[in-house]
């Protein structure tokens, strides 16, 4: 493989409104920063309720045209886009380090994983078939179809620019819904791009659009009447808020909040696999993932010869600027968030946690100015304290030593959070028992990061998510369409005379 093209546009971005690029006519814009340089590589228009106002009139005007295309027609516009991003995959995957900072390779795999949600939306066709049901009574059959809500919009973060708008709007598009995505301020070129895509397989104007903006565009969306449906990706109290702010306003949400994923590793593990996945999950894209694992629940003896092998994997890794194929981990998206980050950790060796290994302070050498956290790892942690309870969203893991197995399982399931787990071991029978009474809604047996592929679906329990379903699968066809049940009788079958009871099968 050959060195990646950087990104390294600098023309402000603004919206994709109607089919086209959007000046907005909102008068704030925000830099958007170069993780690895620390300097603003172009701006950002941030969107005034005016033009979330243009963006729903168009998507409005467009959506029951589209809603009208037969499904199977729809879905050979998402194959046109498949192959397209497919095409440009790795022009996207440098747009995302340039403004997120994860390493290129890594920003393919989350590349790659959007790419899987658009196959699976592509055979729509066969998700959308109803139920028939002949003969229900006496000359009336019954049967079931799924329609699409409408106007649908997505607010996504900024951790995964590519792949969790792809959770949401090729799903949406399929059903036959025009969607609106409000994605993160922090690294926007990425929705852009894929507009330019989705208009050049051909979906018709204002049925995708792009508002970009903080909290005044995301209001704007929560409380306008013609979207039906919000979908949102972030921390728990904007999930939570999403969810109560949209559902007064009459709509269908799907919030996805927080999570403090536990990696529990038993004393019959194969220990060189469990290092290697928490440096994985616990450092890979900087810690900011969703899924990361932040919580190392050490069973037994296993801490005491775990941790010498984990400290020392810490200590080596390769953080350097994202777009060197050779680098395990990138710089922190912003410095607000890096200076955050260490903040927590000062927090923890406060409140009596052992600093293994203390990322603080680094600097690469070229990129002096950048957002750069080196891998933290804590020992002798504890429920009470602040890294324990909070999430951190940063390259920071913190080991929590129990005496067994119940320990372990209590531990994770009495955190108010439920998004992902995972537990190593070669017994069969703990894998079982873990797997039955874990509280959390993504589990992993031997596998870190547990994240379901494209036709399963995607959502935690608890404090994790605000809502009945998960992102996309079947799940994501369910939320973005409205079931409908038709009975059915024809006038020869119809007996004289007014009927004054409930209809029965007779």
């Amino acid at each position: 493989m050959g060195a990646p093209v950087a990104f390294t546009a600098t023309a402000d971005i603004g919206h994709w409104i109607a089919g086209q690029p959007a000046a907005g006519s909102g008068e704030r814009s925000q830099p958007v920063f170069n993780p690895a340089t620390g300097r603003v590589a172009r701006r950002v228009r941030l969107a005034a309720p005016a033009d979330v106002a243009a963006a729903v009139a168009a998507a409005v005007a467009a959506q029951p045209a589209w809603g009208n295309t037969p499904p199977i027609r729809r879905a050979r516009v998402l194959n046109k886009f498949l192959a397209l991003l497919n095409e440009h995959r790795d022009t996207l995957a440098a747009m995302i380090t340039a403004e997120h900072g994860k390493v290129f390779t890594d920003a393919q795999g989350e590349v790659a994983r959007g790419i899987d949600i658009v196959e699976f939306a592509c055979g729509i066709p066969q998700l959308l078939k109803g139920d028939y049901t002949d003969q229900v009574s006496t000359g009336i059959d019954n049967w079931t179809l799924r329609q699409p809500l409408g106007v649908v919009a997505g607010i996504t973060p900024f951790n995964f620019p590519a792949m969790v708008p792809c959770w949401m709007f090729p799903v949406a598009l399929a059903c036959g819904n025009a969607f609106i995505l409000k994605p993160s301020e922090r690294d926007p070129s990425a929705s852009l791009f894929m507009a330019e895509l989705l208009q050049q397989a051909g979906l018709p104007d204002g049925v995708f659009s792009v508002v970009q903006g903080d909290k005044v565009a995301v209001d704007a969306l929560l409380v306008h009447p013609d979207v039906k449906a919000v979908s949102f990706v972030g921390s728990t109290p904007i999930a939570q808020y999403i969810y109560e702010t949209g559902a007064r306003h009459g709509k269908r949400v799907q919030a996805l909040g927080g999570a403090k994923n536990h990696m529990v590793v038993m004393p019959d593990a194969d220990i060189g696999q469990a290092v290697d996945a928490l440096v994985g999950a616990g450092y890979g894209s900087a810690g900011e993932r969703c899924m990361a694992i932040s919580v190392a629940v050490l069973v037994g003896d296993v801490a005491d010869r775990l941790l010498p092998l984990l400290a020392e994997r810490t200590r080596t890794l390769k953080i350097k600027n994202g777009m060197e194929l050779d680098a395990e981990m990138g710089p922190i998206v912003t410095r607000e968030a890096r200076d955050r980050i260490e903040g927590y950790i000062a927090a923890g060796v406060a409140e009596g946690a052992e600093l293994v290994v203390d990322g603080r302070g680094l600097s690469v050498p070229g990129h002096e100015d950048g957002f750069w956290t080196g891998g933290t790892l804590f020992d002798h942690v504890t429920p009470a304290m602040r890294i324990y309870r909070e999430e951190i969203f940063g390259p920071v893991l913190a080991c929590v030593r129990v005496p067994d197995f119940a320990a372990a399982l209590e531990l994770v399931n009495a955190h108010e959070y439920g998004n992902g787990v995972a537990c190593f071991t070669s017994d069969g029978g703990v894998a079982r028992e873990f797997t039955r009474r874990v509280e959390a809604g993504m589990v992993g047996i031997n596998v870190p990061l547990p994240v379901p592929m494209a036709w399963h679906g995607f959502g935690g329990w608890k404090k994790s998510l605000f809502g009945d379903l998960h992102a996309y699968g079947e799940e994501g066809v369910r939320f973005y369409t409205r079931q409908k049940s038709v009975m059915q009788r024809w006038p020869a079958s119809i007996a004289k005379g007014a009927e004054f009871v409930m209809p029965t099968a007779k």
